[in-house]
């Protein structure tokens, strides 16, 4: 079997293995949904956001938040999921194992991969459902804004899912991977612009986010499901799509290098 068509039995087999762990599944997949719900009921009795003086316009916290949870879960799937689970394997045995098989590593990473982007969309998916069924959300209707978010989606969930397996190198044991990869995702988001507005942020921190891919998949999110308007608040007074591309590819060249550099069957203290 060639290894396109490993691959893809992979990901059938790593989508069901995700699908069985109760904690991921909560911390991972259902997290975003679950922070969406707290902080569009949690902070209503603020009013809409951006509404004017008279309290009249706006848009709903809901609404506001709806794409930085869409960032946050991108984050999560691609990032945090991979790196632990990588990190899990290499400890418990499970990559010496197949090591040993005639498995190639590029059928490993068309599964990984490929669970990573099957329940990222089903993620997005039930986000916007939520949204728009719980909460009111109205989602775009420009066909131009759905393309926008496509390229902006697929560039990173792909660097993330790349990030993820090179960060799966970094905690020394299977036990310690939460406790490596958590706090870094967990810190990215707060200065991220997911849970706190990124114009509210202190300059010198808002420039740190700027270095992660992350505020920019925030802000490239914001472009998609935010009003036109909302584009003032940004630092820069813009949405920034050539910026947010450049940075997203960046990142991704720098995963994959680093993947090619790190990922072994095998550790070396092992």
């Amino acid at each position: 079997m060639s290894a396109a068509v490993l691959g893809l039995e992979r990901v059938r087999y790593e989508t069901m293995l995700y699908f069985r762990q109760s904690d991921t599944i909560f911390f991972t997949f259902l997290f975003p949904v679950v922070m969406l719900g707290i902080f569009s009921v949690a902070f209503q009795g603020l009013g809409n956001v951006g509404a004017a003086p008279d309290g009249t316009g706006g848009i709903s916290r809901a609404a506001y938040y709806l794409p930085a949870m869409i960032a946050a879960g991108i984050l999560l799937s691609g990032v945090q999921n991979l790196a632990v689970d990588i990190a899990g394997e290499k400890s418990d045995g499970t990559l010496k194992r197949l090591g040993g098989t005639p498995l190639p590593v590029m059928s490993y990473f068309i599964g990984k991969m490929g669970q990573v982007l099957a329940t990222s969309i089903l993620q997005i998916g039930l986000l916007l459902v939520v949204a728009w069924l719980a909460f009111g959300v109205e989602l775009p209707t420009e066909p131009d804004l759905w393309l926008r978010f496509a390229w902006i989606y697929l560039l990173s969930i792909t660097t993330s899912a790349v990030l993820g397996i090179a960060l799966s190198a970094v905690p020394r044991s299977g036990r310690s991977a939460t406790a490596v990869i958590i706090p870094i995702v967990l810190i990215l988001q707060f200065i991220s612009g997911v849970y706190i507005p990124f114009d509210v942020l202190p300059s010198w921190l808002q420039t740190i986010a700027s270095i992660f891919p992350l505020k920019w998949i925030a802000e490239g999110m914001r472009s998609v499901f935010l009003p036109a308007d909302f584009a003032s608040q940004e630092p820069s007074g813009s949405w920034q799509l050539g910026w947010i591309a450049v940075v997203l590819l960046i990142w991704l060249v720098a995963g994959l290098v680093a993947s090619r550099i790190t990922f072994r069957w095998i550790r070396k203290d092992g």
